[in-house]
């Protein structure tokens, strides 16, 4: 390289926060990315300092570096570094991978977050056999859904940061080895202690899976090329707990209520093997990490680093972001806090239906846990044929873009929001007020169609527009969203039964549907009010602002 550099400098002399803005000295962007939602919520944000560049992890370059220049903590000199980024066409870019490589890749993540949903739901055919051999009280049976649903929101509130740090497949590996270990006392348990423990152990371990698979995608697919990936992705975490019902009714039929963790266990060390042997990591700033200390290795020079090298926060710093910031978006932004109320109450009602649904056919029709799982099939239906009509709503938004110049509102996320919302309660209408004993089969079943068909659009235009809210405070958002969601669709299943016994089940079901209406409300306060509330919040992100992401509170705050 023609420039020279000064005596190599431990990077622990470097200034975390400041630098000197300079002129590339080469032609370095042939192609810019074009970025989303999914894209601003992978950059470690809350891992790097509010002020550093995240250019490394946005930009190709012709020849794979950006020069940056600190000012040193020792002599307050100028110090020279090469930030290693992706070349342009670099075939270690996971993008750059090939189709198949790429889909293969997406398969794998997608099943696995399949099988994850899958074991939340598949016990729930046959509580009552543990209830019986364990002599165990119905609402400590339960128990084995509430643990294993509230493990989905405490774990990522580690394993998101955790990937940050040490990239993906180490997360998903471990994680997943784990899970199947404790998975494992649930097929042999001689006491009901024994498998509560470990569902809550097991649950909290699967829940990195389908903390990170979004994100997984979002390492492989280019903006443009993301919509039929993205749609598999969002269809799995809601088909799983339709054919959980299905498969478990018919399996504890047959073979008793062991073979319902009998097949988790199976089901769950497939995925681990698959995705820890044929899926590599995806993640860029891992990988670039990796090639920066490569290159240090092969040159012997310090000057190959990436942003974290530079621009780290201190840990104590971190691990406020980390476990606080969730809950201050939660307590002190209204966008957060009714979004992430709107998706407890669907979330709610998707493991209320496992207890609603033998109540209706098992309790009032007499029929067997097999049967029941089948009328799950028209829920299935519904979120598969939402999921085959996403990339119509993906068209409209890109419309909206080009509308806006590439700069449409966060509001515009909430168009499908605004229309989807009502298939929940009228869904919910025809399940209650056709659940009677003595009418068909049919009608509580297919009022699961609009209930399945209404879940992906809600489920996608949420995140969506806390990402776009909110930017690189998106994580901590999406962190909140997720905890609070579990954890009320972890208690629901606990009081499902006697409100259903206490009501009746068409009032406890009409119950639910003006619930679901009452959140229609939500995405049309916030498309009338949203940006003044925006402009308002202390975390929102503000296009305007200068610096990370547009922050407008200190860290500290």
């Amino acid at each position: 390289m023609a420039a020279s550099y000064p005596p190599r400098r431990s990077l622990d002399d470097v200034s975390d926060s400041t630098r000197v803005e300079h002129e590339p000295r080469f032609q370095p962007i042939e192609r810019s990315p074009t970025f989303d939602g999914a894209d601003v919520v992978n950059l470690p944000s809350r891992t790097l300092s509010n002020n550093a560049r995240l250019d490394e992890y946005t930009q190709e370059t012709i020849d794979g570096q950006i020069l940056r220049e600190v000012k040193s903590k020792v002599d307050g000199g100028i110090e020279r570094y090469e930030l290693v980024t992706w070349k342009v066409n670099d075939p270690e870019n996971p993008k750059n991978w090939s189709k198949a490589c790429k889909w293969w890749c997406t398969m794998v993540v997608a099943i696995t977050c399949f099988v994850v949903a899958f074991n939340s739901a598949v016990i729930t055919a046959d509580i009552v056999g543990p209830e019986k051999e364990f002599g165990s009280p119905h609402e400590v049976a339960l128990l084995s859904i509430t643990l294993f649903v509230i493990g989905f929101g405490v774990g990522p509130m580690a394993f998101a940061p955790l990937s940050e740090i040490l990239g993906r497949k180490i997360i998903y590996a471990v994680t997943l080895f784990l899970a199947v270990i404790f998975t494992i006392p649930g097929c042999v348990a001689k006491n009901m202690e024994t498998l509560l423990v470990t569902r809550a152990i097991a649950g909290i371990c699967f829940s990195a899976p389908m903390t990170l698979v979004g994100g997984t995608l979002a390492d492989l697919w280019r903006n443009e090329e993301r919509g039929v990936p993205m749609a598999a992705f969002s269809a799995a975490p809601f088909i799983g707990p339709a054919v959980g019902p299905l498969v478990g009714g018919f399996l504890s039929d047959a073979k008793g209520w062991r073979w319902l963790y009998w097949i988790q266990l199976i089901l769950s060390g497939a995925v681990w093997a698959l995705i820890t042997f044929t899926v590599p990591e995806t993640y860029t700033p891992t990988l670039l990490a990796k090639r920066a200390k490569k290159l240090r290795k092969d040159t012997g020079n310090d000057k190959y680093v990436t942003e974290e090298d530079l621009d780290k926060r201190p840990l104590s710093e971190r691990l406020r972001i980390f476990l606080f910031r969730p809950f201050q978006l939660l307590c002190q932004e209204l966008i957060v806090l009714l979004i992430s109320i709107y998706m407890s109450v669907l979330y709610g009602i998707l493991y209320m239906f496992f207890v609603a649904y033998p109540i209706v056919y098992q309790e009032g029709k007499g029929w067997s846990a097999g049967s029941t799982g089948l009328m799950f099939l028209p829920l299935m239906v519904g979120v598969l044929a939402s999921a085959a009509c996403a990339p119509i709503v993906n068209r409209h938004y890109m419309t909206l873009v080009r509308k806006h110049n590439g700069n449409p509102p966060a509001e515009a996320r909430l168009v499908p929001m605004m229309v989807s919302c009502w298939f929940i309660p009228i869904g919910l209408f025809i399940f209650a007020w056709t659940s009677y004993p003595s009418l068909h089969w049919a009608g509580p079943a297919f009022g699961g169609f609009p209930v399945g068909f209404g879940f992906i659009f809600l489920y996608n235009s949420a995140n969506n527009y806390l990402v776009d809210s909110y930017q690189h405070q998106a994580a901590s958002a999406l962190a909140a969203k997720t905890f609070l969601r579990s954890w009320w669709g972890a208690g629901v299943v606990l009081f499902t039964e006697q409100m259903y016994h206490r009501l009746n089940d068409r009032w406890a079901s009409t119950l639910l549907a003006f619930l679901g209406l009452a959140c229609c409300a939500i995405p049309f306060l916030f498309y009338t009010y949203g940006a003044r509330i925006r402009a308002k919040s202390h975390y929102a992100y503000h296009p305007d602002e200068e610096g990370h992401g547009g922050e407008k509170a200190d860290i500290a705050h």
